[in-house]
């Protein structure tokens, strides 16, 4: 009976979640922001494919000791948070994306709705893994591209491509690579933030 009890907490816990999930979506499309939805457009649009992450880590790259450090690091943890989120995430869960429309989603702020199961959201949480890698080897970078990250996450909401849910579980994937790809990077430099 206690296997039963707990069953039905948890859906009745999971069934919460989704509504205030959804809530928070719809608060989101029905608040007006008109000055801000073309840069969240291009910004979101920017995300795709890591761009901007990987730019960011081209120039890293090119100056040796820490900044290369870094940038192997966070290229490292976006690949790990890609995978993860692309190969696992999206197949095991199949979340469906928000229907836009019924939201009423201003037109001006959509990007290309994804083909792919919306949890979790696969751009934050390779902006995540980029920001919190590369700031842990390279301190002064770290809140500039966490704002940035954050960012990232919420032009996935604001443009209506992603449930706040999606993007909250991205950023805790992009937090779990950045440490896999840490411990990696660790062991084959031989350095701990040296």
């Amino acid at each position: 009976m206690t296997g039963t009890t707990t069953t039905g907490s948890l859906r009745g816990v999971l069934s919460d979640l989704r509504a205030i999930d959804g809530a928070v979506y719809a608060a989101v499309a029905a608040t007006p922001s008109p000055t801000l939805d073309a840069g969240l457009r291009r910004l979101s649009h920017a995300a795709d494919h890591s761009k901007i992450s990987l730019t960011v880590a081209a120039a890293l790259a090119l100056v040796p000791g820490r900044p290369r450090r870094a940038a192997l690091a966070g290229v490292g943890a976006i690949a790990v948070a890609s995978a993860s989120a692309n190969l696992l995430g999206k197949r095991l869960v199949r979340r469906a994306r928000p229907d836009r429309e019924a939201a009423r989603v201003v037109v001006g702020r959509h990007v290309k709705m994804p083909d792919s199961a919306s949890f979790p959201s696969g751009h934050t949480a390779s902006a995540v893994a980029f920001a919190t890698a590369v700031g842990v080897v390279l301190p002064p970078a770290a809140v500039p591209l966490q704002v940035l990250a954050m960012a990232v996450g919420y032009s996935r909401v604001h443009t209506g491509v992603h449930y706040p849910g999606d993007v909250a579980a991205g950023a805790v994937l992009g937090i779990g690579s950045a440490v896999v790809s840490l411990v990696a990077v660790a062991s084959l430099t031989g350095s701990r933030g040296k």
